[in-house]
C-alpha cells in the first residue's frame, strides 16, 4: 500500500510539474521546425531577429517569447522557428545556420524588417504576418489563433 501511493505521489508531481513549466521548444533548424509542424499538423511562427542590435526584437522575446502561457499555448498550437541575425561577433552563428538564415530571409523577408514574424504551413506557404506592437501574450495568441485556422 505504501509503495502505491508512493508511485502515486510520484507520478502525480511529475504529471503536475509538467503542467506547470512550459513545455514548447524554439527550434532554430528549420528542417527540424518543418517536420515537427507536419507530424502534428500545425503551423510554424517564424521570427526573423537581431538578438544582440534589435531593440523591438528583445523586447518580443522577453515578453512573447519567454512567457510561461505563450509557451505553453505554442506547445499545442505552434512550432516556433527562432531565426536570429546578430551583429556582435561573440554572438556569431555557425555558417550552416547563418546560411539558412539568409536563404530564408531571401524568401520570407525580403526587406530586412525587424523583428518579422510570420506564420506559415508546413509547406511554407505563408499563413499571414504578426506585426510585434508590444502586445500581451494574450492579445498575441489571439493573432495567432485567428491566422492558424
Amino acid at each position: 500500500m505504501k509503495l502505491s501511493l508512493a508511485i502515486l505521489f510520484a507520478f502525480y508531481s511529475i504529471s503536475h510539474a509538467n503542467a506547470q513549466n512550459p513545455v514548447a521548444i524554439i527550434y532554430s533548424d528549420y528542417a527540424e521546425a518543418k517536420s515537427v509542424a507536419q507530424t502534428k499538423n500545425i503551423p510554424i511562427l517564424m521570427v526573423f531577429a537581431g538578438s544582440d542590435w534589435c531593440k523591438p526584437c528583445i523586447q518580443f522575446k522577453n515578453s512573447i517569447l519567454s512567457n510561461e502561457s505563450f509557451l505553453n499555448y505554442a506547445e499545442q498550437h505552434l512550432v516556433i522557428l527562432y531565426l536570429d541575425f546578430p551583429l556582435k561577433k561573440k554572438n556569431q552563428l555557425p555558417a550552416a545556420m547563418k546560411a539558412q538564415n539568409e536563404s530564408l530571409a531571401e524568401k520570407y523577408n525580403e526587406t530586412g524588417v525587424f523583428p518579422k514574424i510570420i506564420m506559415i504551413d508546413f509547406k511554407g506557404n505563408i499563413l499571414g504576418e504578426i506585426k510585434f506592437q508590444n502586445q500581451s501574450p494574450e492579445t498575441f495568441m489571439s493573432v495567432c489563433n485567428s491566422l492558424s485556422l
